[in-house]
């Protein structure tokens, strides 16, 4: 049985990449066992590390569920600096989506549920109720 997920990402300079991913996150990691490693809990038992080290160019892509693509590609424009990317959509997909890499090459992407109710039920089925 699973019960719990890691995915690791290197990056060649930890400051720059934790910086990055703060911003990307909009949090501070929730764990720094040690120089040259921070993880961030998307959801319970789902997490995502950054080592320092060499980057697997490509790695990923890692995609987060979001409540506006939109929006939420905008910011990350503006914030990270990142170069604009394309929203995909297909009738027989239930999602849109985007990818976009990190500046060690890294693949991030987010999706956006086209039906609200269906959103809502996947976020009450993961992390419960609405916080």
């Amino acid at each position: 049985m699973i019960y719990e997920m890691t995915i690791q990402f290197r990056v060649s300079d930890i400051s720059k990449g934790q910086h990055w991913y703060e911003t990307l996150l909009n949090k501070k990691p929730d764990f720094i066992p040690h120089d040259g490693f921070a993880e961030w809990e998307l959801l319970p038992g789902c997490w995502l590390q950054i080592a320092e080290g060499i980057p697997s160019i490509g790695s990923g892509p890692l995609r987060l569920g979001i409540d506006n693509l939109e929006i939420e590609r905008d910011r990350l424009i503006n914030d990270l600096k990142i170069e604009p990317f394309d929203i995909y959509s297909r009738e027989e997909v239930p999602v849109k989506w985007a990818t976009f890499s990190d500046p060690w090459g890294n693949k991030v992407g987010l999706f956006e549920y086209h039906n609200q109710s269906e959103k809502e039920d996947r976020k009450k089925t993961i992390v419960g109720k609405q916080q």
